[in-house]
């Protein structure tokens, strides 16, 4: 921006950026998301390593339980690892990636903004769109002046 770079240009690079950190956020997310969709399967297979060692064990009533609980407690934890962990920490990570994405794409906005010499209220404005769903904070007149002396040296 600093060198005259084409307004164009500059968004397509930020935005090609953007592309590759929602790809690398999404693989992460998918990780998690088939660690939670397997983990109770996980689950149901130690079911059945337990209802085969229960079974097979017929012939001794004392060893029948030790096969009913491995049964009982790998589909329990199967199913507390998917829906305590696994899937817990994928929604976190697609929660943290869209506020990281929402971030990088003000940015941009704010700095094509201030490229195309805006006046600072205008930016402001576009930028506060942005951030808020409800009404917007109120700037005192110090961080006012801040705001455009910093807009005033980068332009």
């Amino acid at each position: 921006m600093v060198d005259g770079t084409d307004p164009q240009l500059v968004r397509n690079i930020l935005e090609t950026k953007i592309t590759f950190v929602e790809e690398r956020h999404r693989k992460g997310q998918e990780i998690f998301n088939n660690m939670g969709t397997f983990s109770p399967a996980f689950g149901m297979i130690g079911t059945l390593i337990g209802l085969i060692r229960m079974l097979s064990a017929l012939e001794d009533p004392e060893s029948i339980g030790s096969g009913l609980a491995t049964a009982l407690l790998t589909t329990l934890y199967g199913t507390l690892f998917a829906n305590l962990i696994f899937l817990p920490i994928a929604g976190k990570l697609k929660v943290k990636s869209e506020e990281e994405i929402m971030i990088k794409e003000v940015m941009i906005e704010g700095i094509l903004s201030i490229q195309a010499g805006e006046n600072p209220r205008i930016v402001e404005e576009k930028l506060q769109a942005f951030l808020s769903t409800g009404p917007a904070p109120e700037i005192s007149g110090e961080e006012e002046d801040e705001i455009e002396m910093v807009v005033d040296s980068n332009v």
